[in-house]
């Protein structure tokens, strides 16, 4: 960075550990999550005295970086977390991980050995930035405290342009205690990072003629539409030009739900009349996507009537990557959008239209209506009674992809999932940064009762501080998504995917742990829903708890099982509706 851009804010030499909680203060940080250890003890001192960033102690560094992230993504702002060096770094990476899948910004603190100890096995020594290279947008290992603020600066820029992610910076213990003085710069700038926001004008001339002659178009449209705040170009290229909308996982919310030309979730757990959607289109517009196997099915037999694909995303290396685009556009979701609806001419599909509603007509997502407690039925009721205005954050498996299918969400960053690394113990740390993010909402897990195990620990974070989320375990007494797969195609041989003791032979029994007592040990609310009259006064019993974490257990019918589904290795129109 260039002399001129510098201003130098301090006329005494901070410390590293006062320089990093000043460039917090400078980066608007209002919250960070994370645990001490000793090499981040100069740091943590230093927070002792901060009162304008609240500090959440969590339970385990994965929950951190968690908790990070559901902040970040229901905010839009940079989560940030903190973890000593270690086995304090190397839990955060799971975390990492899943931000870096899903293209989260955050941004990672970790402590290292003193500088002159690297690389000789010291105590509680790890590789940091080594083992977090292929998990991070960039990292940084500081050995110069004068580079510190500068580097930091660097982290919030990358982490949040472009295509946002996780960037992580190992600080070593002595750099934290070195001193300097504190330099803020005006402008971040790195020549060697400079990402495309405005799209070709020629691809998007290609691409307008395109949409122009298509008569069975759709839009594909994935994260990078809430990340770039586009829903709502998206609604109006889609309502101007007659244009279907399928959402994957990961942008959910991103069109309204009830809008006719809302096709829901594609996929291998998606609606049948989105897939079949896919694979008759003669256009499919990707915006913000990366056309992931779990949307694409086969990718020999995807899409086999399509004259074009079109791709339209921040990041090149994402175009054609899984499948070949004849029209790239590299460029912000919205800006190319915008560009796109200005030249583009109105028009009717009525018969696609029509031929899709046929399609919904005849392959209706649904489920068995009884008296019997069913999971579908659960979420429906999540969705009736906070009419879709719940955040609503999931853990992984089956539950999840009831709540993607059942959960209708009005508006981006209201349903938050772990999509490309299905990190289950996601859901619960995810949702107490979400809420500690917009406190004014209410915020609901959807967890399954393993999954919720992976950080339940983290009840004691959300009693200590007061945070009130309510966590709606779909307990089935499996691993549930396993047993499914187990069932299916593998002669319901269910090794190891049961969770409950079995008693005098038979496979049914009572789940373990008990969910309720285990809220109460943490001084949580904790309730026991077995009966489906019970689902919606149950319900209304929880949202009108304040303060505190309530936990609902719902025994469900233990071999319900996700439709409609696709195969792993099927193509898209090769679909799974039911057993019978």
């Amino acid at each position: 960075m260039s002399t001129e851009n510098k201003i130098n804010v301090s006329s005494q030499e901070k410390t590293g550990a006062e320089i990093l909680v000043e460039s917090l203060r400078k980066e608007n940080v209002e919250i960070m999550f994370g645990i001490p250890g000793g090499a981040v003890l100069p740091i943590f001192d230093k927070l002792y005295d901060c009162k304008d960033i609240r500090f959440i102690l969590t339970r385990h560094e994965q929950a951190a970086a968690h908790m990070a992230d559901g902040y970040a993504r229901a905010t839009g702002k940079v989560g940030v977390c903190i973890a000593t060096s270690g086995p304090g770094a190397t839990n955060l990476t799971t975390g990492i991980a899943t931000a870096y899948m899903d293209s989260i910004p955050i941004v990672a603190f970790t402590g290292q050995v003193a500088t002159h100890l690297i690389g000789n096995d010291a105590f509680q020594e790890a590789d940091t930035t080594g083992i977090t290279r292929p998990i991070t947008k960039h990292n940084f290992l500081v050995k110069n405290v004068t580079e510190l603020s500068t580097v930091i600066q660097q982290a919030f820029y990358i982490a949040s342009t472009g295509r946002p992610g996780p960037v992580l910076i190992d600080l070593p213990v002595d750099v934290q205690r070195a001193k300097t003085n504190f330099v803020w710069h005006k402008n971040v700038d790195l020549p060697s990072y400079k990402p495309t926001y405005k799209g070709h004008p020629l691809q998007i001339k290609k691409l307008v003629d395109a949409i122009n002659s298509a008569k069975q178009p759709i839009l594909y449209v994935g994260g990078g539409v809430i990340t770039s705040n586009a829903c709502d170009v998206l609604k109006e290229l889609a309502e101007k030009v007659h244009i279907p909308v399928t959402t994957t996982l990961m942008a959910i919310g991103s069109f309204p739900p009830e809008h006719e030309l809302n096709l829901g979730m594609l996929g291998m757990h998606g609606t049948v009349y989105a897939n079949l959607a896919m694979q008759n289109a003669d256009l499919i517009i990707a915006v913000g996507a990366r056309f992931d196997d779990r949307c694409t099915g086969k990718l020999a037999a995807f899409a086999p009537k399509a004259k074009h694909i079109a791709h339209i995303d921040i990041d090149p290396t994402s175009i054609s990557k899984n499948v070949v685009a004849d029209i790239p556009v590299v460029g912000d979701c919205k800006l190319v959008l915008q560009d796109i609806l200005k030249l583009v001419q109105p028009k009717k599909h009525t018969d696609w239209i029509k031929q899709i509603n046929k399609w919904k007509q005849e392959n209706p997502l649904t489920y068995k209506k009884d008296n019997k407690l069913r999971p579908q039925y659960i979420i429906e009721e999540i969705n009736n009674l906070t009419k879709g205005n719940a955040i609503v954050v999931t853990e992984v498996g089956q539950h999840q992809m009831w709540a993607a299918q059942y959960y209708k969400p009005k508006g981006p960053r209201k349903f938050l999932s772990s999509g490309g690394l299905g990190t289950m113990g996601f859901g619960f740390p995810a949702a107490i940064g979400a809420k500690l993010g917009k406190p004014e909402e209410t915020v609901i897990v959807i967890a399954g009762d393993g999954s919720f195990q992976m950080n339940i620990q983290e009840l004691a974070t959300a009693v200590v501080n007061r945070i009130n989320v309510i966590v709606c375990i779909i307990n089935n007494g499996y691993l549930g998504m396993v047993r499914q797969w187990q069932e299916l195609f593998y002669n319901k041989r269910y090794s190891q995917s049961y969770l409950c003791s079995k008693k005098f032979g038979k496979l049914h029994c009572e789940p373990v742990p008990d969910f309720v007592e285990v809220a109460k040990g943490y001084k949580a609310e904790g309730y026991r829903v077995t009966k489906k009259e019970d689902v919606v006064p149950t319900l209304k019993k929880a949202f009108r708890v304040k303060d505190k974490p309530v936990v609902i257990d719902f025994w469900i019918e233990e071999e319900e099982n996700v439709f409609p589904m696709v195969p792993a290795g099927a193509a898209l129109d090769e679909i799974i509706t039911s057993l019978a």
